[in-house]
């Protein structure tokens, strides 16, 4: 399912790019003050399609998708466009994100850099890669506990 998941994520980046190398492109503003484009929605409609061929059974949450109460241990986590406001000023920087949650842990994972064609994929007991023109490199697994608070990475707009 990870090999999917990440052609999915693909197919939704090729969309992404080819609004992001027009001219002019469309931009809304959501309820909560935030950017929304049109590629924004394309990618959020390619991965919903194809999720839910996929595996019509699991519910997917989706930053652009309807609001509704997630009562399911299992769903889809998807962020069709993470960096919308990195699109905007073309500076690269934004990603596709869809993770399958199980019992409210991550234990499947894609992130796909478009302007890059590189994704990095992990999977619970398989561990994670990172694939850039069909070469697939394994990353290394940590091996000691972590015993200092996480470092979380953000972008340059907040």
């Amino acid at each position: 399912m990870l090999e999917v998941v990440r052609l999915i994520a693909e197919e939704a980046g090729k969309e992404i790019l080819k609004i992001y190398q027009l001219e002019n492109f469309r931009i809304q503003t959501k309820s909560d003050n935030t950017p929304l484009t049109q590629a924004d929605k394309a990618s959020h409609n390619i991965i919903l399609s194809a999720l839910s061929k996929l595996a019509p059974e699991i519910p997917i949450l989706s930053e652009e998708g309807e609001k509704f109460k997630l009562d399911a241990n299992t769903y889809w986590c998807v962020d069709p466009l993470d960096g919308t406001k990195e699109f905007i000023k073309r500076n690269g920087e934004f990603t596709v994100n869809i993770a399958l949650i199980r019992n409210y842990v991550p234990v499947l994972g894609v992130i796909h850099i478009p302007v890059k064609n590189k994704s990095f994929v992990a999977m619970k007991g398989r561990g994670a890669e990172k694939i850039c023109n069909n070469q697939h490199h394994s990353l290394p697994k940590q091996n000691k506990s972590i015993n200092h608070p996480a470092v979380f990475a953000v972008s340059r707009s907040h």
